[in-house]
């Protein structure tokens, strides 16, 4: 049996092959050591590079009063987390885009975990407010189901949830026709979560979508209803819409406003009047800038705009107004679904890499495609987002590695430099990642919460992604718990 601690390098400067990334995964690549192995002396004083629990406070405590957690990558880097540790200094905490394909896990102080999708991860701050802007699709039947499951587990929810009176309805046409849609795709399928956060956007953007705002006229509610179903049934011959379907729909989504009613909020005018009156509002990004569906790998993207932009759009908030911006990326990469993924380590590498990070998705349960991290992204994602600040999660899951790469420059067939990620598939497919290897430090840090007590190799590796991407490394994730966090 293969040991991660003999997961040696499957990173090559041979080329990513494609497009059909869903049928024609790119083949393992025969381990070698990479060149290029980069050796440094720390640059710092040690006594600028450790925080004690004070400074660590007020760290966050100096963030600016519309800060944000974006993802880097595409996403599941552990967003979750963070914003929960952060919610603690923060009245109020908002998603503004996705919607249930957004699956954070977050723990609470006594270890419990929860899987949320829609409510924000600052629900388990029992004083924090949280808000689903007009940004976000929301799925009634999921949401409450949540509200449900964390009322269950004594997490009060009551007048701590608002949702907009201007976000888009998810409904469960909606994820059947994200299944029709993908089975048309056939091997060129994207690969979504078929939580049918796609035909809701599409309903959206077309203009025939149904608002929360809508649910207090039930007696228009039926013709709107019928119109949506109408569109899918013409569309999609899979479709079968039954007389009595809209019926029970609307039956069902008059005791779901009834329910509603208490969360529906004019979202707009509360952010900014809080903006007004000096509360701290924290914006928690749902999957990541590489899924943003301008910036991201387009087609194999998601809907909407998980990056810094999605945030006034997704709460109708000025640009002025959001300060800080806080990157999440992990100490390697993942992604689910179809789509290019340079640096991915394929074979036994990959799987030994997913199971020690336990990279199974938390919305669906797909297992994630594991890789060394990709710097190139990386900058790309802090250039997109301005990133005041980065948090670096996981790093305990390298731990066992004799070797680890980062995945430095991207060059073209022909040895020339590509200069940023690139727009399009086929550049993609052609280029040649160029890594460099960096020392394992073969020890357990899921303990060590002071950045000097990490192990030379450790820091060097987080000096290194520093330097390159040239974003300082605030928090570093070493375990899933609350405490499992290194402020430097």
């Amino acid at each position: 049996m293969m040991s991660l601690s003999s997961l040696k390098l499957n990173c090559s400067s041979a080329p990513v092959t494609g497009p059909k990334w869903a049928s024609q995964p790119r083949p393992v690549l025969h381990p070698h050591r990479c060149p290029n192995v980069v050796a440094f002396e720390l640059r710092a004083a040690a006594s600028s590079l450790t925080l004690t629990a004070n400074e660590s406070a007020s760290r966050i405590e100096s963030l600016s009063q519309v800060s944000g957690v974006l993802g880097c990558q595409w996403g599941d880097e552990g967003k979750g987390k963070l914003v929960d540790i952060l919610a603690q200094h923060f009245d109020i905490v908002a998603r503004c885009q996705g919607g249930a394909n957004a699956g954070h896990t977050i723990y609470n102080s006594e270890g419990k975990k929860f899987a949320l999708h829609l409510v924000p991860s600052g629900i388990l701050n029992e004083e924090t407010i949280c808000v689903i802007g007009n940004g976000v699709v929301v799925h009634l039947p999921g949401l409450f189901e949540e509200i449900d499951g964390l009322e269950a587990n004594g997490v009060s929810c009551k007048g701590r949830i608002l949702v907009s009176d201007r976000a888009h309805l998810l409904f469960d046409f909606h994820q059947e026709v994200d299944g029709l849609r993908e089975g048309e795709l056939a091997k060129s399928f994207i690969g979504t979560t078929r939580r049918g956060i796609g035909p809701a956007y599409s309903s959206k953007v077309i203009r025939n979508g149904i608002r929360v705002s809508d649910l207090r006229h039930m007696d228009t509610f039926p013709q709107k209803l019928d119109l949506l179903l109408s569109d899918a049934a013409s569309r999609f011959p899979g479709f079968n819409y039954r007389p009595d379907m809209l019926r029970d729909e609307v039956e069902r989504y008059k005791r779901f406003a009834e329910r509603l009613e208490p969360f529906i909020t004019d979202t707009v005018h509360f952010m900014n009047e809080s903006i007004a009156k000096k509360r701290n509002i924290l914006v928690e990004g749902g999957q990541a800038t590489m899924l943003d569906i301008d910036f991201g790998t387009y087609p194999f993207v998601t809907s909407s705009s998980p990056s810094a932009g999605g945030i006034c759009t997704g709460l109708g908030i000025a640009p002025r107004a959001v300060g800080d911006l806080i990157g999440v990326v992990k100490a390697y990469t993942t992604r689910v679904g179809s789509g290019p993924f340079p640096t991915e380590i394929l074979g036994q590498g990959g799987d030994l890499l997913r199971f020690a990070g336990q990279e199974f998705g938390t919305t669906t349960g797909r297992p994630r495609r594991c890789g060394w991290l990709d710097v190139v992204a990386l900058k790309y994602s802090c250039q997109i987002n301005g990133f005041s600040s980065l948090n670096l999660t996981k790093l305990d899951v390298l731990s066992e590695l004799p070797e680890i790469q980062l995945g430095v420059a991207y060059k073209q067939a022909d040895g020339t430099p590509v200069k940023s990620f690139p727009a399009d598939l086929l550049s993609l497919e052609q280029l040649k990642v160029e890594y460099e290897a960096l020392p394992g430090w073969k020890s357990d840090i899921s303990s060590i919460r002071n950045y000097l007590d990490l192990p030379k190799a450790a820091r060097q590796y987080v000096e290194r992604i520093e330097e390159i991407v040239g974003v300082p490394v605030h928090y570093i994730g070493v375990g899933p718990g609350r405490d499992a966090l290194i402020y430097k």
